[in-house]
């Protein structure tokens, strides 16, 4: 019978070109289609098996590559369903009619269970005109004893012929263009270029994918002899999430780690989920003991979690699927139905990947709240490790903010046997401790956490037995200003607006009213040397041991925040802030003294200024002009000795 030609229906050729030149990325993912398909072939014949024992093969399911590479050709065979002539004509002659899908609409939804296959668009095949010139596919359907051949250039026609198979499967015979690294094409005819490009897509999955069997010469003696079929044997068709953990042991979800991650550590805590419901998906993660070096760089950080679909790798890192607050987990995420654009390079935004992500943040928080609950110890390593990053999920409107909070850590000045202990502490224990009349959760933030636990706003606090959490990462501000309360306790800094810890009895309150008038030249001589760098002067009810601190109104930016927004190339206008003093010191008292005697003492402006610098100093703010601070500091301390 002579070959039979036959137009393609559609405009192939240009679909063809627009499919090479644009449709994929990589050029070696035509094998990943390649050996998706011949997966889904062995699928549907050991489906069809089930019912007919005479449609399996004698040998076992397995999926070859043979190169050639003096004949610049790579075939892959199968030994699953095959294809008639009709169906050869059917699938491969129309662009994106997918045999697999076909399959599975002809099962309904009333067949019971079904083979996993991975084929949805028909396209992939179409990926081999990438790099070859030719294709040519031998197929025999599994229960006939008719082989075809059909051929193609991707010119727009291809050709349909008799040929011979001595079992049902396909072959997929590729005359390969010419290797150009420098356009990304590798050479295909080499059996390492292969080996690398199977671990990569299709290490796990579940039939064997093996190199042919080649005559090599042992070294001992002139024998030929032919590599065992484990050694030709590419994949591990072991997907570690798939299996029951109790057939895992710790080493190798180690190596399986640091296989995903390129990690050389151990990893933290492992999380192994599964998603059932209207579409299912698998999750083996990890949380890292260590963070990368470019877990802040965003744009440079590289996220861990590799997307697969049935087995078949699909993305390397994928965004989608975890919060940025969470891209410190590393790990794999398989889906059975998940929703790819055409070339299965990236996602489709739809429910699936809402819900995937939903369901995948829960379990991360539930691990580490477990973490912290039960190993306190190695969730102090992740949080010095990661708290940062983790925190940065409070200042948006997540609706696991709650959940964030609960497994959040902050210093605190708690006291034990009267000594602060130093430790970090979670806001559950914190509110458990709260005094009886104490409604607000006390805060103090800072450049670093000396300058936050040794803040002269504290003072009145701690003498009173109040404790106070600290803070200072960068985030810190931004979502504590974002976030006003928890569980019905609202969040109160230390150093903004009044703090007033006082007793609230009649005869306080008189001494309060007569300080404030025992000291009003004072005030008001201070307000007069430093009316361009603070907003008012008053007497303070928060400081027992420092002279004078700055505090802000409550909307204020702190000067930590302020600092941070000008390395940031930002704008930020000067923001005034009131100074307060302490009457109980003894520098105050004295200054207090020359007002009255010298009200016109120059000396006053420099005591002021040496203040406001301190203040300033004491809370990690810098000085406008160091050096002036220096010369009037140098002229106060000359004159007192």
């Amino acid at each position: 019978m002579s070959a039979e030609v036959h137009e393609f229906q559609t405009e192939v050729k240009r679909l063809l070109d627009l499919m090479v030149h644009s449709l994929y990325s990589k050029k070696d993912v035509f094998l990943r289609e390649l050996i998706s398909n011949s997966s889904d072939a062995i699928d549907r014949r050991r489906f069809a098996g089930l019912t007919d024992n005479a449609l399996l093969p004698e040998q076992e399911f397995e999926i070859v590559l043979d190169p050639d590479a003096a004949l610049r050709r790579l075939e892959v065979r199968d030994n699953g369903i095959g294809m008639t002539r009709e169906e050869l004509t059917r699938h491969l002659g129309t662009i994106a009619k997918s045999g697999t899908r076909e399959f599975m609409a002809k099962l309904g939804e009333g067949a019971g269970d079904k083979p996993d296959l991975i084929g949805q668009f028909g396209v992939g095949f179409y990926a081999s005109f990438m790099v070859a010139d030719r294709v040519e596919v031998i197929s025999q359907r599994a229960g006939e004893s008719d082989a075809w051949r059909w051929s193609s250039s991707g010119d727009g026609t291809f050709t349909i012929e008799p040929a011979q198979r001595s079992d049902a499967g396909t072959s997929v015979i590729l005359h390969l263009k010419p290797a150009e690294p420098e356009d990304g094409m590798q050479d295909f005819a080499e059996e390492w270029v292969l080996r690398d490009i199977v671990k990569r897509y299709s290490d796990f999955v579940a039939h064997p994918i093996r190199i042919a069997p080649k005559r090599v010469v042992a070294a001992d003696d002139a024998k030929p002899e032919e590599r065992s079929a484990a050694d030709r044997t590419l994949n591990s068709m072991q997907a570690i999430w798939l299996r029951p953990e109790s057939e895992v042991g710790e080493d190798e979800y180690k190596e399986f780690y640091k296989h995903v991650s390129h990690d050389w550590n151990d990893p933290l805590e492992r999380v192994k989920a599964k998603l059932e419901g209207n579409f299912e998906a698998q999750a083996l993660l990890f949380i890292p003991s260590k963070a990368p070096y470019d877990l802040y760089h965003r744009d440079m950080a590289r996220r861990g979690v590799q997307l697969y679909c049935r087995r078949v790798f699909i993305l390397d890192e994928c965004r989608e699927l975890l919060p940025e607050y969470l891209r410190f987990a590393k790990g794999v995420v398989d889906a059975e139905d998940i929703s790819l654009n055409v070339s299965r390079e990236m996602l489709q935004q739809d429910r699936q990947i809402r819900a995937i992500r939903t369901f995948l943040a829960r379990k991360v928080l539930d691990a580490l709240q477990k973490l912290m609950t039960e190993r306190r110890e190695e969730y102090l390593q992740f949080w010095t490790q990661f708290g940062a990053c983790l925190k940065e999920g409070l200042m948006g409107f997540d609706e696991r903010k709650e959940r964030l909070l609960s497994v959040l850590l902050a210093g605190t000045t708690r006291h034990v046997d009267g000594k602060d202990v130093g430790e970090l502490t979670s806001l559950d224990e914190y509110v458990e401790r709260m005094k009886p009349d104490q409604d607000v959760i006390y805060y103090a933030l800072g450049s670093t956490r000396a300058i936050a636990e040794n803040s002269p706003h504290l003072e009145a606090l701690r003498d009173k037995g109040y404790e106070v959490l600290t803070f200072w990462d960068q985030v810190d501000e931004i979502w504590l200003q974002s976030t006003p309360s928890y569980k019905d306790k609202k969040f109160q800094p230390v150093g903004k607006g009044e703090v007033d810890v006082a007793s609230k009895n009649e005869d306080e309150k008189k001494d309060a009213a007569e300080t404030e008038r025992e000291y009003k030249d004072l005030l008001t001589a201070l307000r007069v040397h430093l009316q361009e760098h603070v907003k008012e002067v008053r007497v303070s009810k928060r400081l027992t041991r420092s002279p004078v601190c700055l505090v802000g109104e409550t909307n204020d930016p702190s000067l930590h925040m302020e600092e941070m927004l000008r390395n940031m190339g930002q704008d930020v206008p000067k923001t005034k802030r009131t100074l307060e003093i302490n009457t109980d010191h003894p520098l105050i008292q004295k200054l207090d003294a020359l007002v009255k005697r010298e009200p016109q003492s120059e000396q006053i402006g420099q005591y002021a200024r040496v203040l406001h610098g301190q203040a300033l100093l004491a809370e990690g703010g810098q000085l406008a002009d160091p050096a002036e601070f220096s010369r009037v500091l140098a002229d106060v301390l000359s004159r007192s000795l």
